[in-house]
């Protein structure tokens, strides 16, 4: 007879072993096969790399995990916003950026974003578990690890240091006074080559352009004033007017180049609270003699302008003939120097700084509007091979020397406006007008008709014709004083869309005898200066590359 009281029969408690969630190889590896543990090594490796912290939710800490993925989420968000921003408002994205105090945040949030990323993948490694994979096979998964770890821990922390790098650099450039609005449609801003001493008190502007920029389009024009120009005009507003209401006139010392020095010795009380009197000063002047206002300046030391130019891996020009790298000053009043210290042959260049930095200032041997116009054509092989290629992989280089060479009165707040419209302007020509030859008449500067230079400011910056025909036709040029000696062309202001690269540099003597360095120095040596300027005549002829 069965007991009834027999106590019922409980079942067996499940072996946690054996539970189906329990064989997952991904959580559970030490069941599985040889080469799903492998698999499964490299395979957390790639989740880490491409969704940072799936491998926790799948073989960790799920709640880790969670955490991550939502970081990772929010995170992916942000780039989808900042790339439409970068269609729809670039200039939005750039301001974000470049402000000091955004881009502090995103400073951090990169820095924060770099460690957690490591820290994720040093988790990785435990939850791989080393001993479980055979011996020959954990150096590749390691390595495998740390290199995942470097792209993407590692650049995240590299992006960030260059924004910092980038951050101290605009503080250092750019001012932090208002915005500034367009005028008649542009912004107009001054650059000016300064050139300092350590016995001269202020920088001595030893080129002068106005870059002319269409707010909407980014068209760009460039002006070029030529530092000896006489009797300059003060702008209605500028405290200068007073002392000089007929024109800065006092005589053949009274050039355009001398206010800068002037200003910063004797009337620095005029500009109360202004960074920089002299280059203020100058500023308005330029303002005043082309009839425009000119909203903002920016001056470039021309010692550190070699610096920047190195920083960006040098720069291509063609040259129209040989530019002589000066050497010492011998009679300063009639330009007359020492042996050139070497020289930049003509045709296809690369100029590293030091280079590139006489291209732009020797005038041995021509006039100065041969070298404003290789001025102007350095800065547009400046722009030309300002791409973000050579941004990307010189950026700090480029950043670090910016500091050293360029002082600006630009709000760094309007920075981001600024870098649209020169990314605009990279697919557009550019319009130039010279205060001289080959625009002008060579003694022009001495004797400025400033009606006369309005309107041709005007036609250069005024819209374009709104049919071809309009536009110049090569028999319309008008000739003038440097075409006859085998020099540039001269045709209307504006015509010109930039340099032009359809010219032969002259790199043989009319004999048909290359040119050398040789030769060239020895007429030095013979005293036959010139026949070096016959041989060097068209060395205001140049075009970026």
């Amino acid at each position: 007879m069965t007991n009834s009281y027999a106590p019922s029969r409980q079942p067996a408690p499940r072996n946690p072993r054996a539970s189906g969630s329990l064989t997952d190889p991904v959580r559970y590896p030490s069941g599985a096969a040889v080469p799903v543990r492998i698999k499964r090594a490299f395979l957390l490796v790639l989740m880490t790399l491409l969704v940072p912290g799936s491998a926790q939710t799948v073989a960790g800490d799920r709640r880790l995990g969670r955490i991550a993925l939502r970081v990772t989420l929010t995170v992916w968000a942000l780039a989808v916003v900042a790339a439409v921003l970068l269609v729809v408002s670039r200039s939005t994205l750039i301001n974000l950026l470049t402000n000091r105090f955004t881009s502090l945040l995103l400073i951090i949030g990169l820095v924060a974003l770099a460690l957690c990323w490591a820290a994720l993948f040093i988790n990785t490694l435990r939850l791989i578990r080393l001993v479980l994979l055979p011996p020959g096979v954990r150096p590749a998964v390691v390595i495998s690890l740390v290199v995942a770890m470097v792209l993407s821990s590692g650049s995240l922390g590299y992006a960030a240091y260059l924004l910092n790098v980038s951050r101290d650099a605009i503080g250092n450039i750019f001012s932090a006074g208002p915005t500034i609005e367009p005028s008649e449609g542009r912004y107009n801003f001054l650059m000016m080559g300064g050139d300092a001493g350590a016995d001269r008190t202020g920088r001595r502007p030893d080129s002068l352009s106005v870059i002319s920029v269409d707010a909407k389009t980014g068209q760009t024009a460039i002006i070029s004033v030529p530092r000896n120009l006489q009797n300059a005009q003060f702008s209605k507003d500028s405290p200068m007017r007073a002392i000089y209401p007929d024109g800065y006139n006092c005589g053949d010392e009274c050039l355009i180049n001398a206010i800068n020095t002037e200003v910063t010795n004797e009337h620095k009380d005029l500009y109360p609270g202004v960074q920089d009197p002299g280059a203020q000063a100058t500023l308005e002047a330029v303002s005043g003699t082309l009839g425009i206002k000119v909203q903002a300046y920016v001056l470039v030391d021309m010692d550190g302008f070699a610096k920047l130019v190195d920083a960006m891996g040098g720069i291509r020009i063609k040259a129209g003939g040989w530019v002589p790298i000066s050497g010492e000053t011998i009679d300063e009043t009639n330009g007359i120097h020492g042996m050139p210290l070497g020289w930049i042959p003509a045709g296809d260049n690369t100029l590293d700084g030091y280079h590139a930095l006489w291209y732009g200032r020797s005038r041995e041997f021509v006039d100065d509007y041969a070298r404003i116009a290789r001025q102007q054509c350095v800065q547009q092989a400046m722009l030309k091979q300002m791409d973000p290629a050579t941004l990307l992989t010189k950026f700090e280089d480029i950043a670090k020397a910016g500091t050293k060479v360029v002082e600006s009165n630009v709000s760094a707040s309007q920075l981001g406006s600024f870098v649209d419209l020169a990314i605009k302007a990279k697919g557009q020509e550019t319009k130039r007008l010279t205060i001289g030859p080959p625009d002008f008449d060579a003694s022009f500067p001495t004797v400025p008709d400033f009606d006369q230079i309005h309107q041709k400011v005007d036609a250069l910056l005024g819209p374009a014709p709104a049919a071809a025909g309009d536009s110049l036709r090569p028999q319309d040029a008008v000739p003038g004083p440097l075409s006859a000696a085998g020099g540039l062309p001269r045709t209307q202001p504006g015509t010109e869309p930039g340099p032009s690269s359809d010219f032969t540099p002259v790199t043989t003597t009319p004999d048909g005898e290359p040119i050398t360095e040789d030769m060239l120095n020895q007429f030095k040596l013979d005293g036959d200066e010139q026949s070096i300027r016959n041989l060097v005549a068209t060395n205001g002829q140049c075009a970026p590359l």
